[in-house]
């Protein structure tokens, strides 16, 4: 039986590395998409072969059209991605009253069309397999907003937006479109940002998350159990409101 094909973007490290070994290790066909570092992936991939799953690499830039077509078309030679997260991210901090017009531009190119270059010719494969999951990461600053982050937050909310309208155009397909939005997430950013007596007075739990919780809630949308679950935006942030 054919596994089911799934795509995590910027998944050649941080966050991204460990949705994608969950979903290797639930028994889907991983691609493990990288924006420069190809190496990276393919460690990843080796990894993920070791423990007895499947995964490619591939390497192309979420802002660069040109090359997003030719890369597309290698993904889909074999059959429809039906499991996408876009997780491909990068933040660039400033307050907006100091914030230059390239810190703007080249967080929401990344992180917002990025989302729209990779999803929307992945989508008519998807739909005539008539099954599929759409899972968005966003962010607790796109929700609630956060302070140097103007850019950031524009783009998550945004990618939330995004998410709600896709999630109607695409139930009649089952096809499910969700978001999650992290809170602080212990990693390299978490934890140059967020002293751990910070963290205290911010979160409720009084302690960062962990990837593998992120990766858990990933792997439970891409699920079967998770068919009556779309257009929604599930926080996981300790019990930040």
């Amino acid at each position: 039986m054919q596994k089911i094909k799934a795509l995590v973007t910027g998944s050649s490290g941080g966050l991204g590395s460990v949705i994608a070994m969950q979903l290797a290790k639930d028994g889907y066909e991983v691609w493990v998409h990288a924006n420069s570092q190809l190496q990276k992936a393919e460690q990843l991939v080796e990894k993920i072969k070791q423990e007895g799953g499947c995964a490619y690499a591939i390497c192309f830039d979420l802002t660069d059209v040109a090359a997003m077509e030719e890369n597309i078309a290698t993904l889909l030679k074999t059959g429809a991605i039906q499991v996408l997260v876009n997780n491909a991210g990068i933040h660039d901090d400033a307050v907006m009253a100091g914030m230059s017009h390239e810190q703007w531009q080249r967080v929401i190119d990344v992180s917002l069309n990025g989302f729209f270059n990779v999803t929307q010719p992945l989508l008519l494969p998807m739909i005539r397999t008539r099954w599929g999951r759409v899972i968005n990461l966003a962010s607790v600053a796109g929700v609630i907003g956060n302070r140097g982050q103007a850019n950031y937050a524009a783009a998550k909310a945004g990618l939330i937006g995004a998410s709600k309208t896709l999630a109607l155009e695409l139930a009649s397909r089952q096809i499910t479109v969700n978001v999650v939005a992290p809170g602080v997430i212990a990693g390299e950013m978490a934890d140059s940002s967020f002293p751990q007596e910070r963290i205290k007075k911010m979160v409720p739990m009084q302690r960062a998350g962990t990837p593998q919780e992120v990766a858990d809630l990933v792997s439970f949308l891409a699920s079967e159990k998770s068919s009556y679950i779309t257009g929604q935006v599930i926080s996981i942030n300790g019990g930040i409101i």
